[in-house]
């Protein structure tokens, strides 16, 4: 696959809206078998976005964000 075809595979996060942000419980943590508890997303329809440090999904992940305004935020969770 392109890296386009990938980029595909996201557009269902355009438009959607976020209902709540929390860091993931320790208990939801250890069910994944993770050490670290990265941010859940969840969005109004019920669906929620997890950061993962691989797409193998071994361990919570960190995220990147950069305002309009050039100021660059990294958070590692």
């Amino acid at each position: 696959m392109t890296d386009q075809q990938h980029a595909n595979n996201f557009m269902f996060l355009v438009a959607k809206k976020i209902s709540s942000v929390r860091y993931m419980t320790q208990e939801e943590a250890d069910a994944f078998m993770w050490d670290k508890r990265p941010l859940v997303i969840r969005f109004t329809d019920g669906s929620f976005l997890i950061p993962q440090m691989d797409d193998e999904g071994n361990n919570g992940g960190a995220m990147y964000h950069q305002s309009n305004g050039n100021e660059t935020i990294i958070y590692t969770l």
